[in-house]
């Protein structure tokens, strides 16, 4: 069975020979080729060579085309801040005041130079893996990427106090999110990621959600012509399940702080659990703690399908080890393979 057939199965609720495995490594990709991070993204045959030797590597069962969360507000003209052992930073917000949202215009995805580059690795990407590997491509939500547009307090002020801005914001990251989605699925991703942590309660309280982020996740979602998998970036996901179900998606990333027993009673039959292993704890682990917490896992989310092990971000922080995301993938072979151990 190869990764694509794993992954349906697990999406179909169906018991595969054994459970997917999404290891999300961006950064890891400079750390393959031994090269500066900025100097990794620049051009798009770095990311094709390090997927691959990764995906090898590592057994994973998708390929990653995300580059870096600010590549969109590098799209609208923003600056981006790169750093020598982590992810690339959004700089300052480039809405600096409300009055300059009426002129803001979406980017035009095929003329910008930073999004043609993941359309190029997506494109090389699909010729090496054909269908026999989910490639993953990545949009920011409309509704999460004004806390790089504009910074996370003017944010805020505008979803409760300034509706007419609100709406023209989000008719504009909606347009653009759809273009952008939709040309990585022309150019060969199997389905998009589509990062959200705004949905989540820690980030705003769900009444809000549902008269705001919620109806522009639902217009959005169902124009883009192919599967999401909506990521709440390590956000809580249990007292908004049911809602993201209605979105439309077909994957749901849950947390680390999300009961076990209780998310996959909530999605059994109804949506594929995407998670939830914590990247920043991981830095720590040993080969015990991998054990341990892979196990437990699939212990309580992995019978009957409907679980794809991966982090709860959405990368894995540069700081983790090869050595663990070796026992990492060890583990998920070991104790992931159906039909799962009793003793789990």
């Amino acid at each position: 069975m190869n990764s694509f057939e794993r992954t349906m199965a697990a999406i179909s609720h169906k018991e595969a020979d054994r459970v997917p495995l999404f290891l999300l490594l961006s950064l890891h990709g400079a750390k393959e080729l031994q090269i500066p991070i900025k100097k990794y993204f620049s051009k798009p045959e770095n990311v094709v060579k390090a997927q691959l030797k990764m995906k090898e590597k590592y057994q994973n069962d998708c390929i990653y085309t995300f580059f870096y969360a600010p590549i969109e507000i590098e799209a609208f003209g923003g600056e981006v801040v790169f750093v020598d052992d982590g992810p690339p930073n959004s700089g300052e917000p480039f809405i600096r005041n409300f009055e300059q949202i009426s002129r803001i215009k979406a980017p035009l995805v095929y003329e910008t130079d930073c999004l043609k580059k993941v359309l190029t690795a997506t494109e090389l990407l699909k010729k090496e893996v054909r269908n026999e590997t989910p490639i993953i491509g990545v949009v920011m939500s409309p509704f999460s990427l004004p806390v790089m547009q504009m910074g996370f307090e003017k944010y805020l002020e505008m979803i409760y106090f300034r509706k007419d801005e609100f709406k023209k914001l989000m008719e504009v990251n909606e347009a653009f999110c759809v273009e952008w989605a939709n040309a990585q699925l022309e150019a060969g991703a199997t389905a998009i990621c589509y990062f959200n942590p705004l949905a989540s309660p820690n980030m705003i309280e769900r009444d809000t959600y549902l008269t705001t982020g919620y109806l522009t996740d639902r217009r959005t979602i169902a124009r883009v012509k192919g599967p999401t998998a909506t990521h709440l970036a390590s956000g809580i996901t249990i007292p908004v399940i049911d809602d993201l179900i209605t979105t439309g998606t077909a994957v749901l990333g849950f947390s680390e702080s999300d009961d076990l027993a209780v998310i996959k009673e909530a999605t059994r039959n109804k949506i594929c659990l995407l998670g939830n292993l914590n990247g920043i704890d991981m830095v720590n682990w040993d080969y015990k703690k991998t054990n341990d917490t892979i196990q437990n896992l699939i212990s309580k989310a992995g019978d009957g399908g409907g679980l794809i092990i991966s982090d709860n971000h959405g990368e894995i922080p540069w700081q983790v080890s090869e050595d663990t995301l070796l026992e990492l993938s060890e583990a998920v072979r070991k104790f992931g393979t159906y039909p799962l151990m009793r003793s789990q």
